[in-house]
């Protein structure tokens, strides 16, 4: 018997290599030295910081990629994995510099897995980072044919003096909330049991998603939110906090940038609701407190900033094509989230 018996194939390894080695070259910026395909990856520090700080973020993509499988569509996820990363870097005033991916699976299926590796490429120039390396694990009878797992790691840096952690958050600082394109990468344990209970087959089209098909919808990819959000650092808007809204959606993500004794307190009128949370809600009979714990609501990302550039804020980002709305402001408080409507 040899590896390939065994369900490895080590050559068809080699060529997926080299076969995704000029995507990932397309993606190098300064600071990247070295080839492609070594045993490590290496970076430069760049020139300029007086007191450099490395900010560093993993994550990966949930049962979305079940979606993926299920509609044979694996070009989005790739971004999904990127934006995961990357916005949380981002929170703490930080460039990203540089990802790195791990890509798992039972069989090697070199179509599908170039489709992933495009998206992480697409991921990685939308965010302005190098991707320096990854690792691609063929484990037969670890997945189901035609399955794939990803992890996504990231590495950015921040002059300390700029490094938001909380401590410049104040009462009375505004919430900017910047759009989402809709669910991102969280809730689709839920948002697939929804859809398997109810029989909702994932090309059908509901009339509130406008002619889109529910799979279609649903794989839209996580929104990047790094070269608007450092444009509008370095444009000099005084921007205190800043949260991705993952997981939890905004009553778990949005304070964790307050500084101590303070909370949150948000108009959940403030923004538009997005079709596919209406559809959603109403298929699952999903209540609202649940909808807010689940999902983002159609904010992916929050800015705390001073009350005198809030304005300035949201027709800033307007004309980046990306919207946003003044949805909140800091109270006094013990770290809570207070929805109002």
């Amino acid at each position: 018997m040899d590896y390939r018996e065994a369900g490895v194939d080590v050559e068809a390894g080699r060529a997926f290599v080299d076969r995704i080695g000029s995507m990932v070259k397309s993606t190098h910026r300064s600071g990247v030295l070295g080839g492609f395909g070594g045993f490590s990856g290496f970076f430069s520090v760049p020139e300029g910081l007086k007191e450099p700080i490395m900010v560093s973020g993993t994550d990966g993509v949930g049962t979305k990629l079940k979606l993926a499988h299920n509609l044979d569509r694996h070009d989005t996820v790739g971004i999904d994995l990127v934006a995961m990363c990357v916005n949380d870097v981002l929170t703490s005033g930080a460039e990203p510099l540089f990802f790195l991916d791990y890509l798992a699976t039972g069989k090697l299926n070199p179509e599908q897995l170039a489709a992933v590796v495009a998206g992480i490429v697409d991921g990685c120039k939308q965010a302005g980072c190098a991707l320096l390396g990854g690792e691609t694990a063929e484990m037969p009878g670890f997945y189901q044919a035609g399955e794939y797992d990803l992890a996504g790691f990231c590495v950015g840096i921040v002059e300390k003096s700029k490094l938001l952690d909380g401590s410049r958050v104040t009462v009375g600082d505004v919430a900017i909330g910047l759009a989402s394109s809709g669910v991102h990468s969280n809730g689709f344990s839920l948002v697939r049991k929804i859809a398997g209970d109810l029989g909702f087959d994932w090309h059908s089209q509901p009339e509130k998603l406008g002619g889109k098909s529910l799979g279609e919808v649903l794989l839209t990819p996580t929104t990047i939110y790094v070269k608007p959000v450092l444009e509008a650092l370095k444009s000099g808007l005084d921007i205190h906090g800043m949260a991705h809204i993952t997981g939890g959606g905004l009553p778990e993500n949005l304070p964790r940038c307050l500084a101590a004794h303070q909370s949150i307190k948000i108009d959940t009128n403030s923004w538009p609701n997005l079709p596919i949370f209406e559809w959603i809600a109403e298929a699952g009979q999903v209540a609202t407190v649940d909808m807010f714990h689940t999902f983002n609501m159609g904010i992916g990302f929050v800015l705390l900033m001073s009350q005198r550039d809030a304005k300035q804020a949201v027709k800033w980002f307007a004309s980046q094509n990306l919207p946003a709305f003044e949805i909140g402001q800091v109270i006094d408080g013990e770290g809570q989230l207070v929805m109002a409507d």
